[in-house]
């Protein structure tokens, strides 16, 4: 086991972020790194004394809080112990991309870790991403193509971390696996809706590099059951391939219906976000949609809100804020209606917020106001606020607390609604559920045989490590459909998915 005195002897430590006015100047990580030379920022000895802080519990609720399954004291004590090799292979046994989860997501497991109960829990998405970049430096990640071929051919909708997980379980499977994306670069919304500060793409290139290397093929540019000349039409999709796994994501953002909401300079998120990466990576010098000298207001106080918000910081804001319908969290959890293992529902810092910028809770927007005259006629120019208390379970305005908040660009981050109907959706003939995803049986399979649904596509809008997992799920369904066995990992049932 790991140091069983570990986590007496050290205190929880992170890697430091780079100075906030440095940081605004570029689209680089926030992250100090060693790369560039700078081992005194967080020395290698300082990963392994986290690792170390690890206890090995009898009942390790780290996994409970992983809907992936890490095996994460495992490969705790594998880094505690310089083994990178090792780290590492546990590391894949579970998951596909831990590059990805280990800059991205809010870490579950954390919350559930022992150690949370003196709220310092092991730093484990900080370990494993060591790991992978470790494994990568070391040259740890080498393809692994298949032995033999089955002659299967598997078409996977959409490129993001469901479709990638999937297509490359499937391929190490032995069956031929093209994966189409829409847009002109493969990563979903790896690519074009995370921010270049909160993961360079970089890091997604290099692991498409070993995916193309063991087979995966690649299709940009092309829209599945797309109207236009060149896309790929539903008959042909279900006659060049055997099976199909649609991974097209919860793609429907969930829009605001105020009064004045025909004003131009009023966007969903999504709208925005991809023209900051273009940006960020040298493919847009003037976005179309810019947060430049603009009074910026930003719709939701989730992750892609705060995605918004640094974007908008680099892009040169003269102000940001964010608003919110729930009331501000605590600082602190509260064990008696938010008890540990579950996931502490706390007062949440990021990188972004850091950054500057106000954010506003317990309001809402009662309507857009607009230039009515001069060359910005039209234009959002600000919004009519109100406070708002919850009776009843519901929001009620509370009386006499209206404000108007100057905005020239309204960003609109409040979710996603479910899969995009036109198109594939509908043409493919798949049912949809009542909340707008499409509908799969206890094997991942949508109402059409043959057809397998992976990812926000099926299970609505949910972390990223929730898409591999399910990605990589609906493989060993999809492989086990195709050859009657499949050897492939099932972490997940979506039975088992609408119980957590």
């Amino acid at each position: 086991m790991a140091d069983s005195t570990g986590f007496l002897k050290y205190e929880r430590k992170l890697p430091p972020r780079r100075p906030v006015d440095l940081r605004l100047l570029d689209w680089k990580d926030v992250y100090l790194s060693r790369k560039n030379g700078e081992d005194e920022v967080f020395p290698l000895a300082d990963v392994r004394e986290q690792a170390a802080r690890c206890m090995d519990c009898g009942i390790p609720f780290c996994h409970h809080g992983c809907p992936l399954g890490n095996l994460i004291p495992e490969w705790n004590d594998l880094a505690r112990r310089d083994d990178w090799s090792e780290a590492i292979e546990r590391l894949h046994a579970t998951n596909n991309f831990p590059e990805f989860t280990g800059k991205l997501c809010p870490a579950p497991c954390e919350g559930s870790c022992v150690l949370n109960l003196q709220e310092s829990p092991v730093t484990i998405k900080q370990i494993e991403w060591e790991i992978i970049d470790q494994a990568f430096q070391r040259d740890l990640v080498t393809p692994r193509p298949a032995q033999e071929r089955t002659g299967k051919k598997v078409a996977v909708v959409g490129s993001g971390p469901a479709g990638l997980a999937a297509a490359q379980q499937l391929t190490r499977a032995g069956h031929d696996v093209t994966v189409y994306e829409r847009a002109d670069r493969i990563g979903g919304l790896l690519r074009y809706g995370i921010p270049e500060f909160k993961m360079e793409k970089a890091v997604l290139d290099r692991r498409l590099d070993q995916m193309r290397a063991e087979g995966t093929r690649f299709v940009t540019g092309v829209e599945v059951g797309g109207p236009a000349d060149g896309d790929l039409s539903v008959e042909q999709l279900r006659e060049e391939f055997d099976a199909v796994v649609l991974a097209g994501g919860a793609t429907v953002g969930r829009d605001l219906p105020a009064p004045g909401r025909e004003l131009t300079g009023i966007h969903l998120a999504m709208e925005y976000l991809p023209f900051g990466n273009r940006q960020a990576l040298g493919e847009l010098d003037e976005p179309p949609i810019t947060a430049t000298g603009k009074h910026v207001v930003i719709i939701g106080g989730g992750d892609t809100g705060a995605d918004c918000l640094g974007t908008a910081h680099r892009q040169g804001a003269l102000s940001v804020t964010q608003l919110e319908i729930m009331p501000a969290p605590p600082d602190r959890r509260d064990h008696g209606s938010n008890p540990w293992p579950t996931y502490p529902m706390i007062m949440r810092v990021s990188s972004a917020h850091e950054e500057g910028g106000e954010r506003l809770y317990a309001v809402n927007t009662e309507r857009f106001l607009g230039h009515e005259d001069g060359p910005a006629h039209g234009h959002v120019r600000a919004l009519l606020l109100h406070e708002v208390e919850r009776v009843e379970g519901r929001f009620q305005k509370i009386e006499g607390t209206e404000q108007e908040l100057p905005a020239e660009l309204v960003l609109l981050a409040m979710g996603f609604t479910g899969a995009q109907r036109e198109g594939l959706v509908d043409t493919l003939g798949v049912e949809v559920d009542q909340r707008g995803n499409v509908a799969r049986d206890g094997e991942f399979m949508s109402t059409v045989p043959g057809v397998f649904v992976a990812g926000d596509m099926g299970r609505g809008q949910s972390l990223i490590v929730w898409a591999i997992a399910e990605g990589r799920a609906a493989a060993a369904a999809a492989d086990s459909w195709l050859t009657g066995d499949s050897m492939l990992p099932r972490p997940i049932t979506p039975t088992a998915v609408a119980l957590r």
